[in-house]
């Protein structure tokens, strides 16, 4: 075999071990390690100092030290130590740990049931008014924590009992919840985005102004299917009664707001435009908004021991996930290029004579597949580098693809049958709630996610106008 067929055997071993359910990062970094043994093998450099020995006078010891010592020589090792050195120190993923903890420390501050409460009072009025409520929270806090299992199970306690209670349609209600939770990933501050910026050295601050308008025109397109079908269809949100949603005096809604959006909402554009503004970089927000969190829950009386430590582990394993996954990835495709698989994909990929919008439309077809097996993690760390060396040969912005996989990756958690929110929320929702009906609710808002992926498609400037305000082209 020829050394691009064996990077590509190396490829698809890989994706065997992932439908196998092998560890990802401990995969990659084995696999790295094995075939970069022999990618990089150098007798000569590996057996120097044990041909050097004489075999007369040198002892037993002296020649299995030799021996070792030659066995473990391989610039393979040397490479493997400076990628998990540069990962640890890489500047943008010092953010990450923070932002996680800021998320798990909002949702431990029991602020988003207040934020639910008032939302539901203050919309009351408008149709499908505890749906629209719903959304709103999620998304704020989606956007607060980036993390779709939390923000999915937590409104799944929350909002959806409340929901069934008002007689909601179970798989209109289910739907709401699960893709208001998958809005984190896209909303900046999202980690997502910033694992993303590492992958591809694409700015992080022109990815956030990048990611804004398409994040707030999906809600919207969100909002607009939710109001829009209990407009249609009133019997599958009917209005709330008194008993279920109480009046209240217009000075008490407005203390209420005050109190649980006003904090959160001002944390939460306290990061964002510190960060967009040019006045802290990413890693220095996500430290303000961390200590933000902390004041918030010990302004809400929520903060105790317990919860603090389990934020802190939280992070701590996440964060490992995630440099793990890098120090996997980076090996792995390293090996992979020096081998010559990366030359023999752009040269496939050139013989098809593609345009610049049918090889956008051919990625994001693959990366919509690979949603379905693999976490948004994996996809960015592992399979988005194989697109990035193509994207200069297609004169195709990263920024643009950035953010389009962004929005693309919503559908990996709405889409059947491995539609991740809708375990997360049937893990917690009442009985007679069936997946099925999960499923069937997720559906129409997968549709908006098409939608919006098409507006960005003949709309680009949707992406490009504000990092073009605030930063120049």
């Amino acid at each position: 075999m020829t050394d691009p067929q064996i990077a590509l055997f190396m490829l698809g071993l890989f994706i065997v071990f992932v439908f196998l359910g092998f560890p990802i990062a401990f995969t990659l970094m084995a696999m790295g390690i094995g075939f970069g043994y022999y990618a990089y093998f150098d007798a000569r450099r590996m057996w120097r100092s044990y041909d050097r020995l004489d075999a007369d006078t040198a002892s037993w010891w002296d020649q299995t030290s030799a021996w070792w010592e030659g066995l473990f020589n391989s610039r393979i090792f040397d490479l493997f130590v400076n990628q998990t050195y540069n990962v640890m120190s890489n500047e943008v993923l010092t953010a990450v740990p923070l932002f996680l903890f800021m998320g798990y420390i909002v949702e431990r501050a029991n602020i988003v049931n207040r934020l639910f409460e008032t939302l539901n009072i203050a919309s009351r009025r408008m149709p499908g008014s505890m749906g629209v409520a719903a959304l709103i929270t999620c998304a704020l806090f989606a956007t607060a924590t980036g993390i779709v299992g939390a923000v999915v199970t937590l409104m799944g306690l929350l909002a959806l009992p409340s929901m069934l209670k008002a007689r909601y349609d179970p798989s209109f209600a289910s739907g709401i919840i699960c893709a208001g939770g998958t809005l984190g990933i896209l909303i900046p501050p999202s980690i997502m985005l910033i694992v993303y910026a590492a992958a591809s050295n694409v700015s992080i601050v022109r990815l956030y102004a990048g990611a804004l308008l398409p994040g707030l025109t999906l809600t919207g397109l969100y909002l607009a299917y939710v109001i829009g079908r209990s407009i249609l269809q009133p019997s599958v949100a009917p209005r709330p009664t008194k008993d279920e949603v109480p009046d209240v005096p217009a000075g008490k809604l407005l203390w209420m707001i005050f109190t649980s959006f006003v904090p959160l909402a001002f944390l939460i554009l306290a990061v964002l435009g510190s960060i967009l503004f040019g006045l802290a970089t990413p890693t220095e927000a996500a430290s303000i908004g961390a200590l933000g969190g902390i004041l918030l829950a010990f302004l809400y009386r929520a903060m105790t021991w317990q919860r603090m430590r389990e934020s802190v582990y939280l992070t701590l394993r996440t964060t490992a996930m995630v440099c793990w996954l890098f120090v996997g990835s980076y090996t792995f495709s390293s090996v992979f290029s020096y081998l010559g698989g990366e030359h023999v994909i752009s040269e496939f990929v050139q013989s098809l004579n593609l345009t610049p919008l049918m090889f956008l439309i051919l990625a994001q077809v693959i990366i919509f597949l690979l949603g379905w097996p693999l976490e948004w993690s994996e996809i960015i760390i592992i399979f988005v580098p194989i697109f990035l060396p193509l994207l200069v040969i297609f004169e195709i912005d990263p920024l643009f693809f950035g953010v389009l996989v962004a929005l693309n990756l919503q559908t990996s958690f709405l889409t059947p049958p491995m539609a991740m929110s809708a375990y997360y929320l049937k893990g917690i929702a009442p009985p007679e709630v069936k997946l099925t009906q999960i499923f069937a609710g997720c559906l129409p808002f997968l549709g908006c996610v098409f939608i919006a992926m098409v507006l960005m498609y003949v709309f680009p400037q949707i992406v490009f106008y504000l990092p073009g305000q605030f930063y120049g082209n």
